[in-house]
Protein backbone atom coordinates (compact mmCIF):
# COMPACT_ATOMS: atom_id res chain seq x y z
CA UNK A 1 0.00 0.00 0.00
CA UNK A 2 2.54 2.62 0.89
CA UNK A 3 4.69 2.27 -2.34
CA UNK A 4 1.06 2.60 -3.98
CA UNK A 5 0.69 5.72 -2.30
CA UNK A 6 4.37 6.81 -2.81
CA UNK A 7 3.76 6.54 -6.81
CA UNK A 8 0.62 8.05 -6.73
CA UNK A 9 2.44 10.90 -4.96
CA UNK A 10 5.24 10.87 -7.28
CA UNK A 11 2.79 11.32 -10.23
CA UNK A 12 0.64 14.13 -8.96
CA UNK A 13 3.46 16.15 -8.52
CA UNK A 14 5.12 15.42 -11.54
CA UNK A 15 1.93 16.58 -12.99
CA UNK A 16 1.97 19.68 -10.97
CA UNK A 17 5.67 20.45 -12.26
CA UNK A 18 4.35 19.44 -15.63
CA UNK A 19 2.02 22.38 -15.25
CA UNK A 20 4.04 24.65 -13.84
CA UNK A 21 6.78 23.99 -16.50
CA UNK A 22 4.13 24.98 -19.28
CA UNK A 23 3.54 28.34 -17.38
CA UNK A 24 7.10 28.97 -17.53
CA UNK A 25 7.19 28.36 -21.24
CA UNK A 26 4.33 31.10 -21.13
CA UNK A 27 6.45 33.29 -19.92
CA UNK A 28 4.35 33.89 -16.69
CA UNK A 29 6.70 32.48 -14.00
CA UNK A 30 10.71 31.46 -13.59
CA UNK A 31 10.87 27.89 -12.48
CA UNK A 32 14.07 26.69 -11.25
CA UNK A 33 15.17 23.33 -10.05
CA UNK A 34 17.50 23.45 -7.12
CA UNK A 35 19.89 20.73 -5.18
CA UNK A 36 23.33 19.93 -4.49
CA UNK A 37 26.34 18.09 -5.88
CA UNK A 38 30.20 17.33 -5.35
CA UNK A 39 33.25 17.48 -7.64
CA UNK A 40 36.37 15.83 -6.73
CA UNK A 41 39.31 16.51 -7.35
CA UNK A 42 40.42 13.08 -8.78
CA UNK A 43 38.99 12.42 -11.70
CA UNK A 44 35.41 11.09 -12.90
CA UNK A 45 35.81 8.30 -15.28
CA UNK A 46 33.16 8.29 -18.04
CA UNK A 47 32.95 6.33 -20.87
CA UNK A 48 35.96 7.28 -23.76
CA UNK A 49 37.00 6.17 -26.99
CA UNK A 50 40.45 4.53 -27.24
CA UNK A 51 42.18 2.11 -29.44
CA UNK A 52 42.13 -2.19 -29.00
CA UNK A 53 44.98 -2.36 -26.33
CA UNK A 54 45.47 0.73 -25.38
CA UNK A 55 46.28 1.33 -21.50
CA UNK A 56 43.45 4.51 -20.64
CA UNK A 57 45.45 5.53 -17.37
CA UNK A 58 44.65 8.77 -15.41
CA UNK A 59 47.02 9.82 -12.75
CA UNK A 60 45.69 10.38 -9.14
CA UNK A 61 48.17 10.82 -7.34
CA UNK A 62 47.21 12.03 -3.39
CA UNK A 63 43.64 11.94 -1.79
CA UNK A 64 41.00 13.27 -3.35
CA UNK A 65 39.64 16.37 -2.08
CA UNK A 66 35.69 17.97 -2.86
CA UNK A 67 33.95 21.21 -3.55
CA UNK A 68 30.49 21.01 -2.66
CA UNK A 69 28.26 22.72 -5.48
CA UNK A 70 24.60 24.68 -4.79
CA UNK A 71 23.16 25.00 -7.88
CA UNK A 72 19.72 25.85 -9.69
CA UNK A 73 18.50 25.70 -13.50
CA UNK A 74 16.59 27.66 -14.92
CA UNK A 75 13.58 25.11 -16.58
CA UNK A 76 13.05 26.95 -19.85
CA UNK A 77 16.48 28.32 -20.76
CA UNK A 78 18.66 25.18 -19.19
CA UNK A 79 21.04 27.87 -17.29
CA UNK A 80 22.69 27.22 -14.37
CA UNK A 81 23.52 28.96 -11.53
CA UNK A 82 25.91 27.52 -8.84
CA UNK A 83 27.87 28.66 -5.55
CA UNK A 84 30.67 26.41 -4.65
CA UNK A 85 31.40 26.11 -1.05
CA UNK A 86 33.36 23.23 1.05
CA UNK A 87 30.25 22.65 2.84
CA UNK A 88 26.51 21.77 1.92
CA UNK A 89 25.20 23.60 4.80
CA UNK A 90 21.88 25.64 5.37
CA UNK A 91 23.99 28.39 5.65
CA UNK A 92 25.49 27.24 1.59
CA UNK A 93 22.14 27.13 0.98
CA UNK A 94 21.42 30.34 1.94
CA UNK A 95 23.96 32.18 0.09
CA UNK A 96 22.37 30.00 -3.04
CA UNK A 97 19.14 31.78 -2.46
CA UNK A 98 21.38 35.29 -2.66
CA UNK A 99 22.20 34.22 -5.38
CA UNK A 100 18.79 34.23 -6.73
CA UNK A 101 18.01 37.03 -5.31
CA UNK A 102 20.27 38.82 -7.48
CA UNK A 103 19.42 36.97 -10.43
CA UNK A 104 15.70 36.58 -10.25
CA UNK A 105 14.63 38.68 -7.27
CA UNK A 106 12.80 42.06 -7.17
CA UNK A 107 14.65 45.39 -8.20
CA UNK A 108 13.57 48.64 -8.44
CA UNK A 109 15.44 48.82 -11.54
CA UNK A 110 13.32 46.34 -13.73
CA UNK A 111 10.14 43.81 -13.78
CA UNK A 112 10.18 40.18 -12.22
CA UNK A 113 8.00 37.55 -12.63
CA UNK A 114 7.46 35.31 -9.76
CA UNK A 115 9.98 32.57 -9.38
CA UNK A 116 8.63 28.98 -7.98
CA UNK A 117 11.89 26.69 -6.94
CA UNK A 118 11.74 22.73 -6.88
CA UNK A 119 13.21 21.51 -4.16
CA UNK A 120 13.34 18.05 -2.49
CA UNK A 121 13.25 17.66 1.11
CA UNK A 122 17.13 17.36 2.76
CA UNK A 123 18.32 18.90 5.96
CA UNK A 124 19.31 21.85 4.23
CA UNK A 125 16.38 22.78 2.70
CA UNK A 126 13.84 22.05 5.66
CA UNK A 127 16.33 23.67 8.52
CA UNK A 128 15.00 26.58 10.80
CA UNK A 129 17.45 29.01 8.97
CA UNK A 130 16.30 27.83 5.44
CA UNK A 131 13.06 28.04 6.38
CA UNK A 132 13.39 31.58 8.30
CA UNK A 133 15.02 32.77 4.53
CA UNK A 134 12.65 31.17 2.71
CA UNK A 135 9.54 32.71 4.06
CA UNK A 136 11.23 35.96 4.10
CA UNK A 137 10.89 36.07 -0.04
CA UNK A 138 7.35 34.36 0.02
CA UNK A 139 6.07 37.56 -1.88
CA UNK A 140 8.36 36.27 -4.68
CA UNK A 141 8.94 32.83 -4.18
CA UNK A 142 7.30 29.93 -4.09
CA UNK A 143 8.50 26.28 -3.24
CA UNK A 144 7.12 23.36 -4.76
CA UNK A 145 8.61 20.24 -2.65
CA UNK A 146 8.97 17.23 -4.11
CA UNK A 147 8.04 13.82 -2.37
CA UNK A 148 10.93 11.69 -1.11
CA UNK A 149 13.08 9.61 -3.27
CA UNK A 150 12.11 11.27 -6.68
CA UNK A 151 14.77 12.49 -7.93
CA UNK A 152 13.87 12.11 -11.48
CA UNK A 153 11.74 14.97 -11.09
CA UNK A 154 14.29 17.69 -10.37
CA UNK A 155 15.75 18.33 -13.75
CA UNK A 156 18.85 19.62 -12.29
CA UNK A 157 20.15 16.79 -12.09
CA UNK A 158 20.88 15.80 -15.37
CA UNK A 159 23.00 18.87 -15.14
CA UNK A 160 25.22 17.98 -12.40
CA UNK A 161 25.94 14.46 -14.66
CA UNK A 162 26.53 16.27 -17.43
CA UNK A 163 28.99 18.61 -15.53
CA UNK A 164 30.53 15.61 -14.01
CA UNK A 165 30.59 13.10 -16.97
CA UNK A 166 32.03 15.84 -19.56
CA UNK A 167 33.09 18.94 -18.50
CA UNK A 168 35.11 17.61 -15.15
CA UNK A 169 36.01 13.68 -16.39
CA UNK A 170 38.85 12.32 -17.26
CA UNK A 171 41.07 14.94 -15.31
CA UNK A 172 42.78 15.52 -11.97
CA UNK A 173 42.85 18.72 -10.49
CA UNK A 174 45.77 20.06 -7.93
CA UNK A 175 43.99 21.20 -5.22
CA UNK A 176 40.28 22.68 -4.23
CA UNK A 177 40.93 26.00 -5.69
CA UNK A 178 41.74 24.65 -9.52
CA UNK A 179 38.86 22.75 -8.63
CA UNK A 180 36.60 25.43 -8.09
CA UNK A 181 38.02 27.39 -11.14
CA UNK A 182 36.94 24.38 -13.35
CA UNK A 183 33.60 24.16 -12.16
CA UNK A 184 33.07 27.57 -12.70
CA UNK A 185 34.38 27.58 -16.28
CA UNK A 186 32.60 24.71 -16.79
CA UNK A 187 29.11 26.11 -15.68
CA UNK A 188 29.86 29.01 -17.87
CA UNK A 189 30.54 26.79 -21.12
CA UNK A 190 27.62 24.91 -20.33
CA UNK A 191 25.61 28.16 -20.49
CA UNK A 192 26.94 28.95 -23.42
CA UNK A 193 25.92 25.69 -25.18
CA UNK A 194 22.43 26.54 -24.63
CA UNK A 195 22.67 29.68 -25.19
CA UNK A 196 23.52 28.69 -28.62
CA UNK A 197 22.06 25.81 -29.10
CA UNK A 198 18.52 26.21 -27.19
CA UNK A 199 17.11 22.53 -27.26
CA UNK A 200 16.21 20.70 -24.30
CA UNK A 201 18.36 17.81 -23.10
CA UNK A 202 20.19 18.38 -26.71
CA UNK A 203 23.23 16.12 -25.03
CA UNK A 204 23.03 12.22 -23.73
CA UNK A 205 25.04 12.32 -20.76
CA UNK A 206 27.26 9.13 -20.36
Amino acid sequence: MKGRQDADAIARVGLRLALRKAQAKAGDIVLLHADESEALTHPYLARAWAKRGADLRVPAPGQSKKIAMLGARDAVSGELLVVTRKTKRSNDFILLLEEIDRVYGPSPAAMRKPVVMVLDNGPIHVSKATKKALEARTHWLTVEWLPKYAPELNEIERSWRDLKSHHLAHQTFANEAELENAIHKAVADMNDERATQPLDDFRISA
